[in-house]
């Protein structure tokens, strides 16, 4: 079937822009087709009116973390038009899959799962990366697809899909928007893609044909998604791109422009890091020394992940990965210099067409040079339509050798060893897969698993380090330095019925809900909210019941002033300042309602006992 773009301008109705909703009626789709024409008509009768917006919705995201942030924003926009979100595929009405074309393993699993909805009856809509860039291949048959740059339209191809059409959305557009409504896999990261596609031409990659040439969100656009999200509560900002040093050669910036604009939109007291995404070699070369200078500063993790794919120049060229093994030794021998603590992760291919045993050893003799704390590993897959896939291969036997080989040196490296008694600070943002522990990272990104409290999550924690693995480290809690934020609005405490914001978990107990823990969200992510300025009074400034006034006010007043120190970052020099003058300005506004009524309550005694003339 032809695109909905093709038939809308075909209508008269073109141009519409992202997130616009178009009238149903002026699309021509065209019911799936079907052998028994009578079943079909009175199937699609009773389908055209199915009350959109009511049914189930399945999810499921394969590959990188640009895929999983078009899965949050196409989950938000179907989560505000009424959709449930469900994790449970045999209650859902409709599976949605986004795809990944990196490698073979990923289309396949893709392949199994478009079976099991076939098998199970299912209405199918597949977006990402597969169907854009192969969207002739035989399994797409007879489902709708949502191209990656179409992601705002998801709404309008369930609708149709649920009634029995069959929908393509594929044709690329102007980027989708960045403040399109979303639902977080993790309430406490945002994903935030900063371009979609590349410079490069790499001979093996079918991203490229999918995600196509570079386009960069404007610097303006990303400060503004950045200054939303940490007024949502966000403790974790992911910097996505398919290659993050490309950053802005389309629109005449530089990625250290855009780095140094979000990094002064963090919160000074380090509540929210910067995670800075993958990047290539070659675009990055010209920003190391400015590079350096964002790694370091104490909201950005000192951690990078720089793909080497081989330690061969020969195996470099045939990629066309326009870089040399010295130009990357370069990039990871500056930083390191430069950078304290930094961290650098790198990928490999092994088994690339061509390479010889000589060359494999290259690429191992870098690994055990560098000895980095992570590697991704991957054989070689040959995908469809790539250069790549026409070369001569290497044995199957020989690709798979290679790998085990590589991988066993790899993983009798011990990175964190010595590290037992060390003090680091940590931010805690995942609960580990066992369900005990909560997942921290220190500067350098280091996995620290501690045994806390849930409701420790999305805040920041000093902790000792008692013993190590391969893989993490284990430490033990000593002080917990930014506590998230729990105030509610007493309109809120007396009415809300607790729904969150789409930062909360879809399933969970909702976070603002005053059964469940302490309220992880920021005040503003919460809905219903008043601000603080239109007079919202959280649970510490509420008078407990029972309690002498005199003595409540007095402490309060104690510990509204009190100075806090997090991670040798001082606070309250100004209140400190203003209370060392005497200056009453400090009081805020329950103090100083309190502190009128007690006057005018001294004053009202005072006038009764002089009327009755005890005095």
């Amino acid at each position: 079937m032809e695109d909905i773009e093709d038939l809308l301008v075909g209508n008269g109705v073109g141009g519409a822009p992202p997130g616009f909703r178009l009238p149903l009626a002026s699309v021509g789709f065209k019911p799936k087709q079907n052998k028994n024409k009578p079943n079909l008509e009175k199937k699609s009768h009773i389908q055209d009116y199915i009350i959109p917006g009511t049914q189930t919705i399945y999810m499921k995201t394969f590959g990188c973390s640009h895929n999983q942030s078009d899965s949050e924003y196409m989950a938000g926009q179907l989560a505000a038009f009424g959709y449930v979100l469900s994790d449970n595929p045999e209650e859902a009405d409709l599976w949605l899959i986004n795809t990944c074309t990196v490698k073979s393993p990923s289309q396949s699993a893709m392949d199994t799962l478009i079976t099991k909805g076939r098998s199970s009856k299912k209405p199918l809509v597949v977006a990402g990366c597969v169907p854009q860039g192969s969207r002739d291949l035989k399994e797409l048959e007879g489902v709708s697809i949502v191209g990656v740059q179409q992601i705002d339209r998801v709404v309008e191809v369930v609708e149709e899909t649920l009634k029995g059409h069959e929908v393509r959305l594929l044709n690329r557009k102007t980027l989708p928007a960045l403040d399109l409504p979303k639902v977080r896999k993790n309430k406490f990261v945002e994903i935030l893609p900063i371009n979609v596609g590349c410079l490069g031409a790499c001979t093996y990659c079918k991203t490229k044909h999918a995600r196509g040439h570079l386009g960069s969100y404007t610097v303006d656009s990303l400060v503004g998604r950045v200054r939303t999200v940490i007024a949502d509560g966000v403790k974790e900002i992911w910097l996505s791109s398919e290659d993050t040093g490309a950053y802005g050669r389309d629109i005449g910036v530089t990625l250290p422009i855009l780095l140094n604009a979000i990094v002064s939109e963090l919160p000074p007291d380090g509540g929210t890091m910067l995670r800075i995404g993958m990047t290539n070699p070659p675009y990055i070369l010209e920003h190391l020394k400015e590079m350096a200078v964002v790694l370091r500063h104490p909201c950005v993790y000192s951690f990078l992940h720089v793909p080497v794919q081989s330690g061969s120049d020969a195996i470099l060229s045939a990629m066309n990965r326009e870089y040399t093994v010295t130009e990357f030794r370069t990039v990871v021998d500056t930083l390191t210099e430069l950078v304290p603590g930094m961290q650098i992760a790198t990928d490999i291919i092994c088994g690339f067409p061509g390479e010889t045993d000589e060359e494999f050893a290259q690429t191992v003799s870098l690994i055990q040079e560098y000895r980095f704390p992570q590697v991704h590993i991957s054989q070689f897959y040959p995908r469809p339509g790539t250069p790549a896939a026409r070369m001569k291969k290497v044995p199957s036997a020989v690709v798979k050798k290679r790998s085990r080989e590589l991988t066993s040196i790899f993983e009798a490296f011990t990175p964190y060893n010595g590290m037992e008694g060390r003090v680091e600070r940590i931010w805690i943002s995942e609960i580990a897969t066992d369900g005990i522990h909560l997942v921290g990272h220190t500067k350098g990104y280091m996995q620290v698993l501690v045994v806390a409290p849930r409701s420790l999550m999305g805040t920041s924690a000093i902790v000792k380090i008692t013993s190590v693995g391969r893989w993490s480290v284990f430490g033990e809690l000593i002080e917990t330095l930014n506590q998230v934020n729990d105030n509610i609005s007493l309109n809120e405490e007396k009415f809300s019925l607790g729904k969150c914001s789409p930062c909360s978990v879809p399933g969970e107990i909702c976070a603002c809900s005053r059964e469940a823990e302490p309220c992880a969200c920021e005040p503003q992510s919460c809905e219903g909210k008043i601000s603080m300025e239109e007079g919202s009074v959280s649970r510490k400034d509420m008078l407990p019941e029972n309690q002498n006034l005199f003595k409540w006010l007095l402490r309060r007043r104690k510990n509204h002033g009190q100075k806090r120190i997090e991670n040798g970052i001082a606070w309250g020099s100004k209140e400190k300042e203003e209370r060392d003058r005497g200056c009453m300005n400090h009081w805020g506004l329950v103090d100083r309602v309190l502190l009128g009524g007690i006057f005018v309550s001294i004053l009202t005694i005072v006038a009764l006992i002089l009327h009755l003339g005890f005095w």
